[in-house]
């Protein structure tokens, strides 16, 4: 059986830098992580590589692992030469779709400067990628009257108000506040609610 891998650990494998996003939807990620160089993030940000870096492409377009290697034939911005220069010379990159309704997918990029990424290794980080991206998947236990409620928190309703209009105490409100917290493992109404927007919930 192959071992588990954590997040604290990633850096053993991938020493030169990641980059990990959870739970793309329409505009942003659930969970991002940015671990790569910070000279080869501000270079990458004024040269607007995203929409020419064949890796994030492929990301987009594919299922599975791939090496940056192969990808290098369709570099019209030479982003992955350049990569190079920045210690990001072997990467590959993990892109995990369940297929789930909201269209929401993971991928994370990794690199090295010394080696390419062996087989056990890129089989690690593929299963800690698939492993995070069900992990944030969004919760489904959570009732219509919790919803209604976090969406009028995301709205900036206050907590009288949202009783007024629901025709509920304001006791019954905090208690579906509570709730959707809990379920949503976050700390505050705000960000309950902040969450089931991400999710797409709400």
């Amino acid at each position: 059986m192959t071992q588990q891998l954590s997040s604290d650990k990633i850096h053993t494998i991938a020493p030169a830098g990641h980059y990990i996003a959870l739970r793309i939807g329409f505009a942003f990620p659930v969970e991002e992580v940015n671990a790569l160089p910070a000279e080869w993030i501000e270079h990458y940000t004024q040269h607007r590589f995203m929409l020419f870096d064949p890796v994030m492409r492929w990301a987009y377009e594919n299922v599975g692992t791939a090496t940056w290697a192969q990808l290098g034939d369709d570099d019209p911005k030479n982003v992955l030469v350049q990569a190079r220069s920045y210690g990001l010379r072997h990467g590959i990159i993990v892109s995990v779709f369940d297929g789930n309704k909201e269209g929401q997918r993971s991928y994370g990029s990794f690199a090295r400067e010394d080696r390419a990424f062996t087989d056990l290794e890129t089989k690690l980080l593929h299963a800690y990628v698939t492993r995070r991206h069900f992990e944030m998947a969004p919760p489904t236990n959570l009732t219509m009257a919790e919803l209604e409620a976090l969406g009028m928190v995301r709205d900036g309703q206050r907590l009288k108000e949202i009783a007024h209009v629901l025709g509920v105490t304001e006791g019954a409100v905090k208690q579906r506040l509570k709730n959707a917290k809990l379920k949503l493992g976050a700390k505050t109404g705000s960000q309950a609610a902040a969450l089931a927007g991400q999710y797409g919930l709400i």
